[in-house]
C-alpha cells in the first residue's frame, strides 16, 4: 500500500493543478491494473475505517430491520384488509429502497472528507481522480450487500414466501445492486457540489422522500390518483421494485421493469459519473 500513497513532486500541487484545468500530468498514463490496484487499496482503506468506527455501519445493519417491523406491522394490516401477506409485497419494494437510502450517506461523507483535508490527500498522489469515487462506490455496493441480506432473514422471519427460486431472488438482489450503485453517483455529486454536509443531506432527503413514497414500494398504483399515478409509473424507484417483485413472486411483468431499470442505471451514471469526476478534480 505504500506505493499507492507516495506524495506527488511539488510541481502536482492541487493549487497548480487547478491553473492548468484541474488535470494532473501523467494522469492519463495511469493503466489499466495500476488503477484497479489504486481502487483495491482505496477500498480497503475505507473498509479499515469502517473497523475502526463500526458505528457508520448502523444505518446498513439497523436500517433494514427497523423499516420491515415498522411498514409490515404499522402499515401492514390497512394495505391487506387483515387479509394476506403484505411482507411479500413490501419486502422486494424495501429492497429497492435500501440503495437510495444508503447512498445518502456516501454525499455526506465525501463532502466531510472534503472539509478534513482527506480528499486534499488523494489529489496530491499519483493516482487517477476517479479511483477515489469509484472505490467509494465498490465500499457503498458492500454496504448494500450487507442491508439488503439483514432486510431478506427479517422478511423471512416475518413470514416471506419466496414464490419463484434462489436464481430469481439473486437476480432481484444484484439489479437492486445495480441501481443503487448509480444512484450513489448522484449523491457523490452532491456532496462535492454543496458546501456542507447539512445542505446535503437535506437536498437528499427532499430527493428522497418523493421518490420512495410517490411509488409504488409501499401500497399499489392502482390505488392512487390519476395524475400521481402517471408519475408512479414513471418513476425508475418503482420500475426496481415491480421488477424485483416480479422476480421475488412471479407476479406481474418481468422483462419490461428489469429493461427500463437497466436502462436508468446506465443513464444515470453515464451522466452522473464524468460529472463528479470532474467536481472532484477541480473542487477547493
Amino acid at each position: 500500500m505504500s506505493a499507492v500513497y507516495t506524495v506527488e513532486p511539488a510541481e502536482d500541487h492541487p493549487a497548480q493543478q487547478r491553473k492548468s484545468g484541474g488535470a494532473r500530468p501523467g494522469e492519463g498514463r495511469i493503466g489499466l491494473r495500476a488503477n484497479l490496484r489504486h481502487i483495491g487499496a482505496l477500498v480497503r482503506r475505507n473498509v479499515m475505517h469502517f473497523r475502526a468506527d463500526p458505528e457508520s455501519m448502523f444505518d446498513a445493519v439497523l436500517m433494514p430491520i427497523i423499516f420491515t417491523l415498522l411498514f409490515v406491522y404499522v402499515f401492514g394490516g390497512a394495505m391487506t384488509g387483515g387479509e394476506g401477506n403484505y411482507v411479500n409485497y413490501l419486502l422486494p419494494g424495501l429492497m429497492a429502497m435500501g440503495g437510495m437510502t444508503l447512498a445518502m450517506s456516501v454525499g455526506t461523507g465525501i463532502n466531510e472528507d472534503f472539509k478534513k483535508g482527506v480528499m486534499d490527500r488523494f489529489r496530491t498522489m499519483p493516482i487517477a481522480r476517479s479511483s477515489v469515487l469509484i472505490a467509494k462506490v465498490v465500499v457503498e455496493i458492500g454496504r448494500m450487500v450487507v442491508s439488503s441480506f439483514i432486510l431478506l432473514v427479517v422478511g423471512f422471519i416475518l413470514g416471506f414466501e419466496l414464490q419463484t427460486g434462489p436464481l430469481q431472488l439473486l437476480g432481484a438482489v444484484g439489479l437492486s445492486l445495480y441501481f443503487g450503485a448509480s444512484l450513489t453517483w448522484i449523491f457523490m455529486l452532491l456532496g462535492l457540489s454543496l458546501k456542507t454536509p447539512q445542505a446535503v443531506q437535506g437536498l437528499g432527503v427532499l430527493v428522497i422522500m418523493p421518490l420512495q413514497f410517490a411509488s409504488s414500494i409501499f401500497a399499489s398504483p392502482a390505488t392512487m390518483p390519476g395524475w400521481l399515478k402517471t408519475f408512479t409509473d414513471l418513476n425508475p424507484i418503482s420500475q426496481l421494485a415491480d421488477a424485483a417483485r416480479g422476480l421475488m413472486n412471479g407476479e406481474g411483468e418481468v422483462a419490461g421493469p428489469v429493461m427500463m431499470t437497466l436502462f436508468w442505471g446506465a443513464a444515470i451514471t453515464a451522466i452522473t459519473m464524468p460529472l463528479a469526476v470532474r467536481k472532484f478534480r477541480s473542487k477547493t
